[in-house]
């Protein structure tokens, strides 16, 4: 069954993407929830008329992508976790921690576009965040323990 994705779906593709779903898939879930439509092509030309239209939108909203992310590159990001015996946390940290340093140094970027493994000890990592479908940065930062 080929549907046009109405928004991003998650492992399935981006916005205004052909995709290619199994028929109870598309049917039962993805229809219903008003995540996408299907394919007929009437709907395939209006869709092509709507890119076109968007592809010199698109092109400013790739460019302020890529301004937030120099900016982030030059941030130092430092997260302070309480840490016991050997530099292990007690609990974890995860992208809401990261999305949360990022709020305090004036970065607004929402944690569901920030990809962190969860980390369990002090010391440097990295995080991917996703500001577009085709610009993403790796965002390095410290855990450190924090001060009693």
């Amino acid at each position: 069954m080929e549907l046009i994705l109405k928004q991003d779906v998650e492992n399935l593709g981006f916005k205004d993407d052909v995709v290619t779903v199994k028929n109870g898939y598309g049917r039962n879930f993805l229809i219903p929830q008003g995540q996408a439509i299907l394919a007929t092509s009437s709907a395939k030309k209006v869709l092509a008329e709507n890119l076109k239209q968007r592809a010199f939108k698109e092109k400013k909203i790739i460019d302020d992508a890529n301004k937030i992310a120099e900016a982030l590159k030059a941030l130092e990001i430092k997260i302070a976790a309480k840490a016991g015996a050997g530099d292990k946390l007690f609990g974890s940290v995860n992208n809401i921690n990261v999305a949360e340093a990022l709020e305090k140094e004036g970065q607004s970027i929402d944690k569901k576009f920030i990809t962190v493994a969860t980390i369990k000890r002090t010391g440097k990592y990295n995080a991917v965040v996703r500001l577009h479908r085709e610009v993403s940065v790796d965002l390095p930062f410290e855990v450190i323990a924090q001060a009693n």
